[in-house]
């Protein structure tokens, strides 16, 4: 998951950057060293741009008795109205500037350093805030959620399609982020065609299948990079092999999790435990969150919210073990919400890492709100082993 997810926002949250500030204060705001203001001078307009777009105000202005620049009392830092007072140091003779230079008409001396005054925050920008946009965010999770379930009840041969493409997109946005940002070329093709094998293996032959289909797309990768220059052959074949079991190999858990007699069942589960985790994580820590849990790894998680993801998931996982899960129990479940909990978080903070290291935000771009295919995987691929041996131990393979 992202960051925004965990409560501190990013600390480039917000930023607006050169240009996005709107329009500048006018040439004609008073500047210090100008002399001193009188009660009569016309209010300066001051622009508001703590909001999405600008507004402007009058800022009342009172007569100052003398303070210099930065006086603490004068709420416009110093600045005072041109034509009262002498002329600063190194004013030209007349005290008057040659037309068009500092781009002022002929007058006091401005000096070109001078602080201009601080906007007033908008409403609500000292609040935390998401970093996305929610409602993109909201509408895509429940779309997605709708084609699983439908998926996954319907048929299940329909679900393993949903999984073999999902890897696919998946391993498309790992190596093309690679071959972007540190130019490496990991083979795509062999990866995506022994990424689907894995997941048709493991659901037709289970765990033993699953590693037979690893073993011969890592062969596939070996020999198919071996076509290009031997230049950086050990570095594209180690990213290579890297992909082909962070993505395919992980993902194809949940295939043996689907091909047992209450595969749909468990496959639920799983999904919900992560999902709640992550519910957990953000909704306490967007509220509670002080602590970071990892600063140089994911600025944006806290220690408060990986105790909402170890809470949220432990309680989902009771009601799921004793209500859901035939033969289960709730004590179990606390266990398997606990694991799921850690293993989400562990897997959120290794993509964090990935995209540090590679110098981006979202691995893709394909669900407006939540980034790219990779974007949603990276608690769910850690996970899903965690699930299937904990499921396996407690109640059985089905």
């Amino acid at each position: 998951m992202n960051d925004s997810s965990w409560g501190v926002p990013h600390p480039n949250a917000g930023y607006r950057g050169p240009g996005e500030q709107g329009p500048a204060v006018p040439s004609a705001m008073p500047r210090p060293g100008d002399g001193h203001l009188s009660a009569h001078d016309v209010s300066a307009p001051v622009h508001d741009v703590g909001g999405e777009a600008s507004q402007t105000r009058r800022m009342p202005i009172v007569s100052d008795p003398g303070g210099g620049p930065g006086d603490p009392e004068d709420g416009r830092h110093g600045h005072r109205s041109p034509g009262h007072g002498p002329p600063g140091p190194g004013a030209p003779p007349g005290g008057a500037w040659p037309p068009g230079q500092d781009g002022q008409q002929p007058g006091p001396q401005q000096p070109q350093d001078a602080p201009s005054p601080a906007p007033a925050p908008a409403a609500g920008e000292g609040k935390k805030r998401a970093g996305r946009d929610l409602r993109a965010a909201i509408g895509v999770g429940l779309g997605l959620g709708v084609v699983i379930l439908a998926a996954l009840f319907f048929y299940k041969p329909v679900f393993l399609g949903v999984i073999v493409v999902a890897v696919v997109v998946g391993l498309w946005e790992l190596t093309s982020r690679l071959k972007e940002r540190k130019g490496i070329q990991a083979p795509l093709a062999p990866l995506a065609a022994g990424g689907a094998a894995m997941a048709v293996a493991g659901y037709l032959r289970g765990a033993e299948g699953a590693w037979i289909a690893m073993a011969l797309t890592a062969l596939a990768v070996l020999v198919w990079r071996m076509a290009q220059p031997p230049a950086d052959y050990l570095r594209d074949v180690t990213a290579g092999l890297f992909a082909a079991f962070y993505v395919p190999f992980l993902a194809t858990f949940v295939a043996l999790m689907l091909a047992a007699d209450d595969g749909p069942r468990r496959v639920l589960t799983f999904l919900i435990l992560t999902v709640v985790s992550d519910t957990g994580a953000y909704a306490v820590g967007w509220r509670f969150g002080r602590h970071k849990l990892a600063p140089r790894i994911s600025p944006g998680k806290t220690r408060e919210g990986l105790v909402g993801a170890v809470s949220f998931a432990m309680a989902a996982g009771a009601l799921c073990m004793q209500f859901y899960i035939e033969d289960g129990r709730w004590w179990q479940g606390l266990l398997l919400g606990l694991a799921v909990a850690v293993s989400a978080t562990l897997g959120d903070l290794g993509e964090s890492m990935m995209k540090r290291d590679l110098g981006i935000k979202d691995m893709g771009t394909l669900l407006p709100g939540h980034g790219g295919i990779m974007d949603r995987l990276d608690s769910l691929l850690p996970t899903a082993p965690v699930v299937w041996l904990l499921l396996v131990v407690f109640v059985g393979a089905g």
